[in-house]
């Protein structure tokens, strides 16, 4: 495509979303497609010559936009929250037309100290403790969802637990994990992928509010280890997707501290909420956490998927996930001086 023909059409399709945005509301929010109704619309094989991009933008009204639950309608109140706005949708398309990569320092160098310097904006904003912010020992990145979130803490709490040996040896069937019974299945998703195992993750009781019961937890860590069985990860959650309860956050952490296993505060959901300082309660006892998730694409109008993840001891998820092939090496990494995001999460 010629910078003239990218121009015209990147108007036209910006027009369209416009258009989109005004009359999403007049559709109906739940897609009436049947099963399989799209695919049989397509044809069998690929084609053999692209079509125009008129031809693109007619099937999206044609065939695409039928086939849509309407997440950005305003009568959208199923699952939870995740609204787009105009300046997501425009940053998105800058970031996709630069088309750099931020893996290191060096891929792209305004990537990682914008990231950088936007968490610790992030932090301010909710009044994360200072350890998390990347002038102390922790520091923020961007994940895509709470879900990997969760994944990054858990196998950071498994290393540290087991001394950093789990990712030379493998693991053992002596690590546990403890969640609330009403905490994000994404939890009991990351112990099957960490290998854990389904068996060593202890969904705990809540009370009449819904929240995770400190007192369940210090008897069950305490029958684990009597069991020989090695505590290793707690997932409090702030803000649960049934009920929107909200963890005993101070409680579970002075338990964490004392038994020296790794608290990760999953506020997916409502974490959004501390910007205003009168919800900051949901925060008490943040200083003790290891790590802390929340997504923006929830409540800050930001595209879907954005999750923001933030540890107290970078150096713990840094060796976690640290691999150092010699295509990667350069001189900045070995510096010191820089972050490298691609040790921060799974990708």
């Amino acid at each position: 495509m010629s910078p003239e023909a990218f121009r015209r059409w990147g108007y036209a399709v910006v027009d369209w979303l416009a258009e989109y945005q005004r009359r999403v509301e007049s559709f109906p929010v739940l897609s009436r497609a049947r099963p399989g109704e799209l695919r049989a619309a397509l044809p069998a094989a690929p084609p053999a010559a692209g079509e125009s991009f008129a031809e693109i933008l007619r099937d999206l009204d044609r065939l695409i936009v039928p086939g849509l639950t309407h997440w950005q309608s305003p009568n959208f109140f199923a699952f939870y929250p995740a609204n787009n706005s105009g300046p997501s949708i425009l940053g998105e398309l800058l970031a996709a037309g630069l088309g750099v990569q931020g893996m290191m320092w060096i891929t792209s160098p305004a990537c990682t100290e914008l990231e950088t310097h936007v968490l610790d904006w992030l932090a301010d904003l909710l009044g994360l403790p200072a350890r998390f912010k990347s002038s102390g020992p922790g520091g923020g990145v961007i994940q895509d969802t709470a879900s990997s979130a969760v994944l990054a803490a858990l196998l950071a709490a498994r290393e540290r637990a087991t001394g950093f040996a789990s990712n030379e040896q493998g693991v053992h069937g002596h690590l546990v994990a403890y969640a609330s019974a009403q905490a994000h299945s994404s939890v009991e998703k990351a112990v099957k992928i960490a290998g854990l195992g389904r068996a060593n993750l202890r969904l705990l009781p809540v009370d009449a509010s819904f929240a995770l019961r400190s007192d369940a937890l210090a008897a069950q860590i305490a029958a684990d280890r009597a069991a020989g069985r090695t505590p290793c990860f707690v997932c409090a959650t702030v803000g649960t997707t049934s009920s929107n309860a909200v963890d005993p956050v101070r409680a579970l952490g002075e338990i964490c501290q004392r038994e020296g296993v790794w608290l990760h505060v999953d506020a997916a959901m409502a974490g959004t909420a501390a910007l205003c300082p009168e919800f900051r309660w949901i925060h008490d006892g943040l200083e003790l956490a290891d790590s802390y998730a929340f997504n923006p694409h929830k409540w800050m109008f930001t595209n879907f998927d954005c999750d923001c993840f933030w540890v107290a001891d970078r150096a713990a998820l840094i060796r976690t996930f640290s691999v150092q092939p010699e295509y990667l090496r350069n001189p900045a990494s070995q510096s010191g001086a820089v972050i490298d995001y691609r040790d921060w999460h799974v990708p």
